[in-house]
């Protein structure tokens, strides 16, 4: 997972270690619920276009754009090299651009896609990092244009918020030591979205409220904050 700073490749080391055993540790910690979150508002797409996946990891929700969009523009960026081989391997379409670069750092582009992706990325970041990531990436969407975003959560209150933060603390704790992630806890990303000029338009939350699966759309008027 892309990230800036000194724990770069350690964190790259990381994640390609994990890469060959994250899709059965996936299914048998969480099932089906992951899937279901990345997938919940691709239907919303009305057309492919260009799409951006941040983050994508090995290919699970990669391999659905392909399948509702066989002719997009689809560029693939993620740090891990052992992650994005095996996205290219799963899925060899001659639509799609493997990128292996840190997202924070190489250059998206300004105004260029029609929809992004993010999926269990944007938790990986603290506060800073994620302020000035969500800029650039928002920056890379078209006006009117779709950002989809799954991620966990924590839920206002109640058991719900107790179970929650439990299990959040754990995932870090077992996240950073494995791939020396820079994030100690989550960070609502909600005020960075709506300060870049996106709109949220539907959420939709799982797992007694850990997870939520939101689709945005940027402005249609450049946001001119400074």
């Amino acid at each position: 997972m892309p990230v800036g700073g000194g724990t770069m490749p350690r964190l790259r080391r990381g994640f390609d270690l994990l890469a060959p055993h994250y899709r059965w540790m996936e299914r048998v910690l969480a099932g089906s619920a992951l899937q279901s979150c990345r997938t919940k508002h691709l239907a919303s797409i009305t057309h492919g276009g260009k799409i951006l996946l941040l983050g994508e990891g090995p290919g699970r929700f990669l391999s659905e754009v392909i399948r509702s969009f066989p002719v997009a523009e689809i560029t693939c960026v993620d740090s891990s090299a052992a992650m994005l081989a095996q996205a290219r391997s799963a899925n060899p379409s001659p639509h799609v651009l493997f990128v292996h670069a840190d997202a924070s750092e190489h250059h998206l582009g300004i105004e260029c896609y029609d929809t992004i992706a993010s999926h269990f990325f944007l938790d990986c970041f603290p506060p800073d990092q994620l302020r000035q990531l969500i800029s650039r990436i928002a920056s890379a969407l078209k006006p009117g244009g779709l950002w989809l975003i799954s991620d966990f959560r924590l839920p206002p209150s109640g058991p719900q918020r107790w179970r929650a933060a439990i299990l959040l603390k754990f995932m870090y704790l077992f996240f950073r030591t494995v791939t020396a992630l820079p994030a100690r806890q989550l960070t609502n990303p909600d005020p960075f979205l709506q300060q870049n000029g996106l709109v949220l338009l539907k959420r939709h939350t799982a797992n007694f409220g850990l997870l939520h699966s939101d689709l945005w759309r940027k402005s249609q008027i450049r946001n001119r904050q400074v």
